[in-house]
């Protein structure tokens, strides 16, 4: 008889998941790539029915994504040639690059408020968190419970109390009212995250090390950061995401100096209308820092989802 395990999957189940996994996987970057493929499209091209899969790639999206264009005269387009392959994209349009477009600002302003807000709500989080897991703190239960409500609400519901909070104290369209206003809200995912990992740092870590004369400060700085780097890695790819994806604080807070891309790419204009291979071409950059961020921690964040599944 041939040996048979209970907990070893057969060649077969192996060979099914792997192929759903496959496919899952293709069927989700399929939008990804589409959206990849229309930033190097023309403007023709891109609103074409049928949709076009084989084109010519032009880097039409991506000059209009990153200047400002006007249109001129046939006199002062002949009066003034080309000078460079941008000038030569643009004058098929009668149209002459007059300066850098704002896209550069607003990617600036989501790389300064997105860290800055997951940096901030890492930290307190993480102080917090030890706070709740070592110490024994009067209602703890019920302070979680309230810390964790405020992710309850939907952003919208108090939209309105926070415009007014924020132009009463002159917060609005700023960088630090928007680090603050997004570490409020993620602070609360990142507490309940890093408590489940300190709960699992084991206490005898800090007893031994206080022993051996480490300060409170440095046992934890010392012993158990080193400890919870998973779920620090954890908690701050998750804060990352909604603070550099957040869309509906970011119109209703800022309007120009502290203004993120997500609201600024849909208003990209073209000629006739919405340029879609620009903004295309600002979705596909607008990925690349939260992927590649998502990319370098990735081995932490898978360990991170298991922390805690099998205890011994």
């Amino acid at each position: 008889m041939s040996s048979f395990s209970v907990t070893e999957p057969s060649n077969r189940a192996k060979w099914f998941a792997g192929t759903m996994v496959v496919i899952y996987a293709l069927v989700t970057m399929v939008p990804l790539a589409w959206i990849m493929l229309t930033g190097f499209k023309s403007p023709a091209d891109a609103i074409s029915y049928p949709p076009k899969v084989v084109f010519e790639p032009t880097l039409e999206g991506y000059v209009n994504l990153f200047t400002t264009r006007t249109r001129q005269t046939p006199e002062f387009l002949e009066a003034n040639p080309p000078q460079n392959w941008r000038d030569e994209i643009v004058r098929q349009y009668d149209m002459v690059i007059v300066g850098p477009s704002k896209f550069g600002e607003r990617f600036l302003n989501s790389v300064i408020i997105g860290f800055g807000s997951t940096f901030l709500s890492v930290f307190l989080g993480t102080l917090a968190a030890y706070a709740f897991s070592r110490f024994k703190i009067p209602l703890a239960d019920d302070l979680l419970f309230f810390i964790l409500s405020t992710r309850m609400m939907p952003p919208i519901a108090v939209a309105i109390p926070i415009f007014l909070m924020y132009r009463q104290l002159g917060l609005s369209d700023t960088h630090l009212g928007m680090i603050l206003l997004y570490t409020g809200v993620n602070i609360s995912l990142a507490v309940w995250l890093l408590k489940s990992f300190m709960d699992g740092i084991p206490l005898e870590y800090e007893e031994a090390a206080l022993i051996d004369g480490y300060t409170r400060f440095q046992a934890f700085y010392k012993v158990v950061l080193p400890q919870a780097a998973t779920g620090i890695a954890s908690t701050a790819i998750f804060c990352l995401i909604f603070a550099w994806n957040e869309y509906a604080f970011a119109v209703l807070l800022t309007t120009g100096t502290a203004q993120t891309a997500p609201p600024f790419i849909p208003t990209i204009i073209g000629v006739g209308g919405l340029d879609w291979p620009a903004i295309a071409a600002g979705v596909t950059l607008f990925l690349l820092p939260v992927m590649i961020f998502t990319i370098l921690l990735r081995k932490h964040l898978l360990r991170g989802i298991t922390f805690g599944a099998v205890r011994k």
